[in-house]
């Protein structure tokens, strides 16, 4: 049998979201669960232009396989206008087969995201990747306000999800709320998926 894990996945252009990913990944193992971190190719709006089979550098991309057999899922992109980058809505809308056989449904997941300003669309970009998520029948867990850093950030962070505020040049360093409420989505996500696995044991 296969080891459960909770699959990270991303877009990031700066590295701000892949720095979240990696905290949330550290929860995930907190919560006692592996995870895995998997990023998308950018996309071209030259149709000769192809990535390469693996990145020069961060996490490997995602295949349909690292989903298809997650035990939980989070989500994450930096806003474009309010909504999620193209990149990751892509690599979503090449989903249809695992939607068609319901491999993803009562699986439960999380998103977050990035934003160059505080209020950049932070929660309707969370809103925007819960959509095709809930397609599939995920349990979204969102971030309860038992977490203290919901009500002392004055970063990022939101109920729908983990966020931060990267500043208008992208430096901002996630501060300790915003990386408390990153590894407590990833805690969340690995305590759901066992307890939802044991309650089908």
């Amino acid at each position: 049998m296969s080891t459960a894990y909770i699959l990270v996945l991303y877009y990031s252009r700066h590295g701000k979201t892949a720095e979240m990913a990696r905290q949330i990944a550290r929860g995930v193992e907190m919560g006692g669960l592996e995870a895995r971190l998997r990023t998308v190719p950018p996309v071209s709006s030259e149709c000769e232009a192809v990535a390469p089979a693996i990145p020069e550098e961060g996490a490997l991309y995602a295949s349909l396989d690292d989903l298809r057999h997650c035990s939980g899922l989070a989500l994450g992109s930096p806003t474009r206008f309010g909504n999620m980058a193209a990149p990751l809505k892509y690599f979503l809308d090449g989903t249809s087969n695992l939607w068609l056989t319901g491999e993803l449904v009562g699986k439960p997941a999380g998103v977050f995201t990035t934003t160059a300003s505080l209020h950049g669309g932070q929660e309707s970009t969370l809103l925007s990747m819960m959509l095709p998520l809930l397609h599939h029948g995920m349990l979204i867990t969102g971030l309860p306000y038992s977490e203290a850093a919901l009500l002392e950030t004055r970063g990022g962070g939101t109920p729908y999800g983990p966020s931060h505020h990267a500043g208008a040049d992208g430096k901002r360093p996630l501060d300790e709320h915003e990386i408390a409420l990153c590894r407590a989505l990833g805690q969340r996500l690995a305590q759901t998926a066992q307890h939802l696995e044991r309650g089908r044991g």
